[in-house]
């Protein structure tokens, strides 16, 4: 075991965990963050993903040794009530259906809106094609992304 500090969403936290231990672990059983979600544990379904420094990342497949300073965000940390721009339009459009995925989803798309705040479609196809949706809400996924899109000035 080893002790590290984090921060995350914001505030520093301290956790006795292994150095290899996938940081999704850390945020669910060490912090009680459970937003982030478990998929494959593979990194190939993006339900873990959470920010590293703004860069989407997906936590199952980043050990926890490896964070450093780099600040944390998970779903509860990108905004207290929901206020984000993506949250909104994840709203709006009635995204979610089982929402399962859907804090990846939305980790996703506000790390794609930080960087391209006025992506084509086709920017929008490509940035997500990594996270997978059972319940297909792909459509609805890409018109809440426009939507937010739209807000930023």
């Amino acid at each position: 075991m080893a002790l590290f500090t984090l921060i995350v969403n914001g505030k520093r936290r301290a956790v006795d965990v292994e150095p290899g231990t996938p940081l999704l672990w850390v945020l669910r059983d060490a912090l009680g963050l459970t937003g982030t979600k478990f998929g494959c544990g593979m990194g190939l379904c993006g339900a873990c993903t959470v920010h590293l420094n703004g860069e989407a990342v997906r936590s199952c497949q980043t050990p926890v040794q490896t964070v450093g300073a780099k600040t944390v965000t998970t779903i509860e940390g990108l905004s207290p009530d929901h206020s984000h721009p993506v949250q909104r339009a994840w709203i709006a459009e009635q995204v979610p259906q089982c929402g399962y995925c859907q804090s990846g989803q939305i980790m996703q798309a506000a790390s794609l809106l930080a960087k391209n705040p006025h992506p084509t479609r086709g920017e929008i196809n490509l940035a997500m094609m990594g996270d997978i949706c059972r319940c297909a809400t792909y459509q609805r996924i890409r018109r809440a992304i426009q939507r937010a899109a739209q807000e930023t000035p």
